[in-house]
């Protein structure tokens, strides 16, 4: 038998969250729930859970402290004026203490609802909703009012009656919603630079000590590998990395490469195939390939202008 902290409770459509909270379902594809209005005796009627699977996008504002959420096994403050953004397939856990009374406001949203619209590709463009909990958008007090306004907007517009203009008025809020959230975001990223520049550092202290390491030679390394040796998300430290540098982790990495590589050309009596196998390509075609495109020579035609040099 699971224990209650192993049991995640499954939200496959907007109803499902909808009658968790005892929330009446306006729309069958969105959703809003404002927390301030939940009478908490008639809500939490499930059994005993430790989170929550979505199968639906879900954006939460959170108002209140007294809550932590966990993710991949770590716990993180959830602060008052702080957003969270799930994905479908994502699960999160919730610990909270006697004294918990929700807060705020949770938006969800079926993937269906964004079908034939602009949203339906648009939505790759918000990568937020698989950032970590512990990437959380934490607003400004004028930031968090603009972001309840338009969340109010949301329910004027569910509580009218349906017509032709109805998904499209939903679609543009929701837009609307998201880009200010993704303007927030760049915001956070400036403003907690100091923050960034220390992850940044410890990147490149990784990446050194990975090709100083022996470990190397049977693999590349990858973006998901230091993503998770700082405890970041891969889309957040992408993000993190492109805005710091300029530059895509995995270009900068790349780069990284081609400069160990370039140091063992003129340093080493490897052939280009050790060379290759020593950097962890499997294939030394591959290598070769990549050399070229980032130096404009063929490993070959690098050591020979070495030579040349000399």
């Amino acid at each position: 038998m699971k224990k209650s902290s192993d049991i995640f409770f499954s939200i496959r459509s907007v109803a499902d969250y909808l009658k968790l909270r005892n929330q009446p379902l306006q729309h069958p594809l969105i959703g809003l729930v404002d927390f301030n209005k939940i009478n908490e005796e008639q809500s939490y009627k499930t059994p005993p859970y430790s989170g929550l699977e979505f199968d639906c996008y879900a954006v939460f504002l959170k108002e209140n402290i007294n809550c932590k959420l966990k993710y991949g096994g770590c716990s993180y403050d959830f602060d008052s004026g702080t957003m969270v953004f799930i994905g479908p397939n994502q699960k999160i856990g919730i610990t909270k203490d006697s004294s918990f009374k929700p807060q705020g406001y949770a938006l969800l949203f079926h993937p269906d609802l964004l079908k034939g619209s602009f949203l339906n590709l648009d939505i790759k463009h918000y990568p937020f909703f698989s950032y970590s909990v512990n990437e959380a958008l934490h607003l400004s007090e004028k930031e968090h009012k603009l972001i309840v306004d338009i969340l109010k907007s949301f329910q004027k517009e569910l509580n009218q009656n349906t017509d032709n203009h109805s998904k499209s008025i939903l679609l543009s809020t929701l837009k609307l919603l998201l880009d200010h959230c993704s303007r927030f975001y760049e915001r956070q990223f400036i403003t907690r630079e100091h923050i960034h520049s220390s992850c940044l550092k410890k990147f490149k202290e990784l990446l050194s000590a990975f090709y100083q390491s022996q470990n190397y030679e049977k693999k590349l390394p990858s973006v998901d590998y230091f993503a998770q040796s700082l405890h970041l998300s891969t889309n957040y430290f992408g993000d993190l990395i492109r805005k710091e540098t300029g530059v895509s982790a995995q270009e900068y990495i790349q780069k990284y490469m081609i400069y160990v590589a370039k140091h063992e050309l003129e340093h080493s009596e490897l052939s280009i195939k050790e060379l290759a196998y020593h950097l962890g390509f499997k294939y030394p075609q591959h290598f070769s390939r990549l050399f070229k495109k980032k130096t404009g020579l063929t490993p070959n035609q690098y050591k020979l202008e070495l030579k040349k040099v000399v």
